[in-house]
């Protein structure tokens, strides 16, 4: 869980730094004819999404590569089953901060992968807040599998097996703040990021506004292979 205590600083590094991460990716993931929501690429991003998260885990928390020691299934069940109270011992910026910028990664996942409502903007609209809410509900099943699926904390390291990290705070606060963290985003980037757009050219300029305004939208465009500044509802930079 202590995961999330630099994810503000991962993910701009990863917008900022490595855009070739998304040169390297194919388009094979564009909207194609067929049904409204596409699984298979938003399926492929969250597994990018869960290794990374675990990959970073597993290189800055000792206690988590302490934990794969041990009997796996036995353990596995273990921390599954210890799960009660509410707090987990993480602080606040790790459990009210992290958290939810890692729910509004997994709802931009959803999102970008839905293309009856990809295009919508903040706003009243109904079709708005319902694809918010199917956003939603994708990140809370990120969520659960992130804490207590196969491949999570309480399999890779047992987090959640012993005091006072069996709270289930994070099982709440990822998708449902999450949520919050998305549509602060959405407002941002309907009347600030494109009113500065309307004000100035530069593409360099608009690069910065749209990654530091839009941190985890940014970061789920890399996960599809998209530059991190990438919009479905509006043109480039340079536009």
């Amino acid at each position: 869980m202590t995961c999330f205590h630099n994810l503000h600083a991962l993910l701009l590094l990863f917008v900022f730094l490595f855009p070739v991460l998304v040169a390297a990716q194919t388009s094979n993931e564009d909207p194609e004819p067929g049904p409204s929501f596409q699984w298979g690429p938003a399926i492929r991003q969250a597994n990018r999404f869960l290794a990374i998260e675990h990959l970073f885990r597993l290189g800055t928390e000792a206690g988590t590569r302490e934990g794969l020691k041990g009997p796996f299934f036995r353990d596995y069940a273990r921390s599954v089953r210890s799960l009660r109270g509410w707090d987990d011992g993480d602080p606040f910026l790790v459990n009210y901060i992290g958290h939810p910028m890692g729910g509004a990664v997994a709802g931009f996942i959803a999102v970008h992968n839905d293309l009856r409502y990809r295009r919508v903007q903040f706003g009243r609209s109904p079709h708005y807040w319902k694809s918010r809410l199917r956003a939603m509900a994708f990140a809370a099943i990120y969520s659960e599998q992130f804490e207590i699926g196969p491949i999570s904390e309480a399999s890779i390291g047992n987090i959640q097996m012993t005091p006072p990290a069996t709270g289930i705070v994070d099982h709440v606060i990822t998708p449902t703040a999450g949520m919050g963290w998305m549509i602060a985003e959405d407002a941002l980037d309907r009347y600030v990021v494109r009113r500065f757009e309307n004000w100035t050219t530069h593409p360099v300029a608009r690069i910065l506004v749209r990654g530091f305004l839009n941190p985890t939208r940014s970061f789920s465009n890399i996960l599809r292979g998209k530059y991190p500044w990438y919009r479905d509802d509006r043109g480039g930079v340079t536009d």
